[in-house]
């Protein structure tokens, strides 16, 4: 499967969420949901786990897709995703790549295709 680079730089393509929902497997949703919730120490709901991809236009998105303010800046600029800006790499870009570098990796390829 061909990447699907979000907003922010995640591959939804290998996303558990996201390959749940294409799969359309409750079992999956439900491991998920179990896995996330442990490791984020939230409680996520097997119901929450449905996402078509950050950037599918009226899709499903995972909850908290649907609060991200990275995904809320990029959408308000139209933009494919962030590697599209001219204020790449932002301050909140930035900080999210701390925690997820494979992110910054992932959008760099992505520019290197602009």
């Amino acid at each position: 499967m061909p990447k699907l680079i979000s907003m922010c730089g995640i591959d939804c393509s290998t996303c558990e969420a996201y390959m749940a929902t294409k799969k359309n497997d409750d079992g999956e949703r439900e491991k998920v949901a179990i896995s996330w919730s442990k490791q984020y120490n939230a409680e996520i709901k097997t119901s929450d786990v449905n996402c078509d991809g950050c950037m599918a236009d009226g899709g499903a998105h995972f909850m908290h897709c649907n609060m991200c303010e990275i995904r809320k800046c990029g959408v308000e600029r139209g933009l494919e995703n962030c590697a599209h800006c001219d204020d790449y790499v932002c301050e909140q870009l930035g900080n999210f790549f701390k925690m997820v570098p494979v992110c910054k990796e992932n959008l760099d390829e992505v520019r290197k295709g602009i």
